[in-house]
């Protein structure tokens, strides 16, 4: 894909459903008793990838236009899947379903492409096997494949060492079939989907607090269907939210946005940075938070990311890098080694072809340091096919100092995430 300077950005757009959301209301309608009605949901390789996951253990979903219907079939009706599912390119269906099947009495196994054969899964093996659960990476390298072998799961409280909803939610679902409560403690609180949703369904679940980061899941309670409207991924708004910021006289609305707190950061770190950024139209939806944003080109300025907000901006890093090459002073951004085992090494990556650009950009253990203000130039950019990457240098590429294009090299990763997104913004060109 090739992506050339742009004078402006006007228009309103609609960014596809929550991809977290999206995940968990497949894996929680299969859980559930009775159908579960799903509008909003996210149809990318990464919800597929789930969505088949539980289409292998017998579970009904039926795709009527825009709405999903999940026939589910109680805490205990999946059944054993003919194949070992594939997770495709999705840390979340990987790692949550790992706590799913943990609970069952049948044997599963788990992989994905090579980027999930290279992502640590150590992290959420070990939290459950004390738990009581079976779970063995095949090449002893604490990664996919798994094999997951039937065992009885026992409560317990369970501290993590890292801020993250993926391992969480894989210890709260695989606390619905203990044999007594499973309390996880998180560092810093991390996004709160999943016991948002658990409640939603009937759980007797307790969330955590930015004070008091402890979520705790007592079994015993059955799941009830539910009807679930999926907001937009403020993930996804993010790099319209971004491309407005930086791109001359821009003026962009972007509708039906989730705004959950422990994902918002981003809001507030450009907001931090002198953004010109409302939020219209605040209202809750299935518990969630939801508003439309609207953005204007801003004169922004630096500032550190580092601490708490971290989890709640993990995906939008890269992209947060690309505006701050555009403000004035230097953005340290820390506390965020998460990065180096996404997709990619987004710190790497990022950087590199930040600096490919024309910014003066570097990297840090755990972090990077971008200093502004600098004009960007056209470039080929590698994403190693990142999404997140891909779709950030997309943002940067809309204010090249040249007339020549900028090259995303294999942009169609997007579909992991946001398949339309190259559509999307040419549509506010």
């Amino acid at each position: 894909m090739k992506i050339s300077k742009t004078n402006s950005l006007r228009g309103e757009i609609n960014v596809p459903g929550d991809k977290s959301i999206s995940h968990r209301s497949i894996m929680l309608g299969s859980l559930a008793e009775g159908d579960t009605i799903i509008t909003g949901f996210l149809k990318s390789a990464d919800c597929i990838s789930t969505m088949n996951a539980f289409r292998a253990m017998g579970i009904d979903i039926e795709e009527n236009g825009e709405t999903l219907v999940v026939h589910g079939k109680g805490l205990n009706g999946l059944s054993k899947p003919e194949h070992i599912i594939d997770c495709g390119n999705s840390g979340t269906t990987t790692r949550i379903l790992s706590g799913i099947l943990s609970g069952q009495k049948f044997p599963t196994a788990l992989t994905g492409d090579e980027s999930i054969q290279k992502r640590p899964m150590k992290r959420v093996i070990e939290p459950l096997s004390k738990l009581g659960a079976s779970i063995r990476s095949v090449k002893d390298n604490g990664c996919a494949p798994l094999e997951i072998e039937p065992q009885p799961l026992h409560g317990a409280d369970i501290r993590i060492n890292i801020a993250s909803a993926q391992v969480k939610s894989a210890l709260l679902l695989a606390g619905l079939y203990a044999d007594g409560s499973v309390s996880v403690t998180e560092p810093s609180l991390s996004r709160n989907h999943t016991e948002l949703m658990l409640k939603s369904f009937g759980a007797d679940i307790s969330a955590g607090t930015a004070d008091s980061p402890t979520a705790i899941i007592t079994p015993g309670k059955t799941l009830h269907g539910q009807r679930i409207s999926v907001p937009g991924d403020i993930s996804s708004a993010a790099y319209f939210i971004g491309a407005a910021l930086i791109t001359p006289d821009s003026e962009v609305l972007v509708k039906n946005v989730g705004i959950n707190p422990t994902r918002a950061g981003l809001i507030e770190v450009f907001k931090n940075m002198n953004a010109n950024i409302t939020l219209l139209d605040e209202r809750e939806a299935a518990g969630e938070k939801v508003a439309d944003i609207l953005v204007k080109t801003s004169e922004l300025k630096a500032c550190t990311i580092k601490g708490d907000i971290i989890p709640t901006l993990i995906d939008e890093l890269p992209l947060i890098a690309v505006v701050a090459s555009q403000a004035e002073g230097t953005t340290v951004i820390a506390d965020a080694e998460e990065l180096k085992v996404k997709e990619s090494n987004r710190i790497d990556l990022t950087v590199n072809n930040l600096n490919a650009m024309g910014a003066d950009a570097s990297a840090t253990d755990d972090g990077m340091i971008i200093r502004g203000k600098t004009p960007l130039h056209h470039a080929v950019i590698n994403t190693a096919k990142d999404h997140r990457i891909a779709m950030s240098f997309a943002v940067a590429a809309l204010i090249s100092s040249d007339s020549e294009p900028t090259e995303i090299l294999d942009s169609e990763c997007v579909a992991i995430s946001y398949p339309e997104f190259f559509d999307d913004l040419a549509s506010l060109k």
